[in-house]
């Protein structure tokens, strides 16, 4: 099916092109804006220098004709502000960096003060992403109030229907409103809606129509492909937006966007839920992180090992083989917190409240999860993460997968030194299936949600009251 042929010209398009401009031309003014500002704080008074306005004027003409490829201009009604924010931050690097590297070329760029771009960038990133945000307060408020909405007709049934219908109430900022509903072949009544309801398209069709409906959305499963094609063909000569919303609660597990694969649309059901920027934001983030904490927390560590090996004979470090993403195999590094013992081949012995194995440093140490300082070098070999599902031994992977739902899914990305699931109070022993099954909902509400301010919770969540738990022994 060519889902392209979905695509129709939109309503309005004249009111949506000037607006496509205008906020183009308050970006470049913005542009020019930040630049005068930078150089009034660096310095006051001071002419501007022709080099300095080139490189202005160089990057006002390319963000004319690079912004858009970042998608800035399109409609984000609906959308996520925050991936708006990132792609205009991301442009505006990109502007910057075209801009400067024109003036290196031209032999111009020792010429350049070096605060007084810094200062620009800064600045201008700012009034950028904060100029979005007050455009989308301001809209949001005129929504919220009934203006500059969108009516949708929602074709679908059942409970996917309802969900979406469910949506569009719930979230009034993003400017649309369910009008009516095409339900084929439903006997049945919305729970609580009041909307008008057809059971024919073409009376469905010809109320859309009369009405001047902008939008009309498909809530409807994947094996009603018959009358997806028939509402296609029906509006085929219609200036109205279909859009699909297909149901794959029950099929994926992670999103459910539509990605590009071979120039084809495909929806990921079980795939790594995290997109190749994502790992790369978060590899980054692991390795700086695991660079400070590293050098940060030297003496500590050398004191630890120092105590670790007059406490007990034994080495001061613990490894074991663990599964990180993909199922790939490494060895984990922990701080000795036992004396050594022989242990049963093929069986990991958790560590119990009042472990007779656990040294007085050991039991200190597992009390302040100072014990795993040593993953640190984990992250920075790249096997672990900062944040993430916790790795449990081997042993146990073969034990759980089979009898707990989900449980292979914590390898879809590295393991890390701290997670959701820890933060929430699933930490220490797992002796009880139930606790088992709590961690790895846990560990897959953080793969569906993930984000890199989730991150940074989880750290600060950890840091300021995480490393002490009463289920650490």
């Amino acid at each position: 099916m060519e889902l392209q042929s979905a695509l129709k010209k939109p309503v309005g398009l004249a009111r949506t092109e000037m607006e496509s401009v205008l906020a183009r031309l308050l970006d470049v003014m913005l542009i020019a804006l930040g630049a005068a500002l930078a150089s009034w704080l660096v310095a006051p008074g001071a002419e501007p220098t022709v080099v300095h306005g080139a490189l202005v004027a160089f990057d006002m003409a390319l963000a004319i004709v690079l912004l858009p490829w970042f998608g800035l201009y399109t409609s984000w009604r609906g959308r996520s502000t925050g991936r708006l924010c990132v792609a205009i931050v991301l442009g505006w690097i990109a502007v910057q960096t075209l801009g400067l590297a024109l003036m290196f070329l031209l032999h111009h760029s020792a010429s350049l003060s070096r605060l007084w771009c810094s200062s620009w960038t800064l600045l201008t990133g700012a009034a950028l992403v904060a100029s979005r945000l007050l455009v989308h307060r301001v809209l949001g408020r005129l929504r919220r109030a009934g203006r500059n909405l969108r009516r949708v007709a929602v074709v679908g049934r059942g409970a996917h229907r309802d969900s979406v219908l469910a949506q569009i109430a719930a979230s009034p900022d993003a400017g649309f409103r369910a009008v009516a509903m095409f339900s084929p072949q439903q006997r049945e009544s919305s729970d609580g809606c009041d909307l008008p309801s057809f059971r024919r398209l073409r009376e469905f069709a010809a109320w859309v129509r009369h009405e001047q409906i902008e939008e009309v959305w498909l809530a409807l499963s994947l094996s009603e492909e018959e009358l997806v094609l028939r509402v296609l063909d029906e509006f085929g000569g219609d200036l109205v937006n279909l859009r699909f919303i297909p149901d794959v609660r029950s099929l994926a597990m992670f999103d459910r966007h539509v990605v590009d694969l071979l120039g084809a649309p495909a929806i990921n059901l079980m795939a790594s839920p995290m997109t190749p920027y994502a790992l790369v934001q978060k590899a980054l983030f692991d390795r700086l992180f695991a660079v400070f904490v590293l050098l940060a927390l030297a003496p500590v560590m050398l004191s630890i090992a120092a105590a670790v090996k007059l406490s007990s004979r034994g080495p001061v470090l613990f490894t074991q083989r663990r599964k990180g993403a993909d199922g790939r195999v490494f060895r984990i590094y922990k701080f000795r917190t036992m004396r050594v013992h022989a242990p049963n081949p093929g069986v990991i012995r958790q560590a119990t409240r009042d472990d007779p194995r656990v040294t007085r440093v050991g039991a200190f140490l597992r009390r302040t999860s100072l014990d795993e300082l040593p993953q640190f070098v984990n992250v920075l070999r790249g096997e672990m993460s900062v944040v993430g599902p916790r790795p449990h031994a081997i042993e146990h992977d073969d034990q759980y997968r089979s009898i707990v739902d989900g449980y292979i899914h914590r390898y879809r990305i590295k393991p890390g030194i701290t997670g959701w699931a820890q933060v929430n109070g699933f930490r220490g022993e797992t002796d009880r299936i139930e606790k088992m099954q709590g961690r790895v909902e846990h560990d897959l509400y953080y793969l569906r949600n993930w984000s890199f301010g989730m991150d940074m919770q989880i750290v600060f969540r950890t840091v300021m009251k995480g490393l002490v738990h009463t289920n650490a022994y």
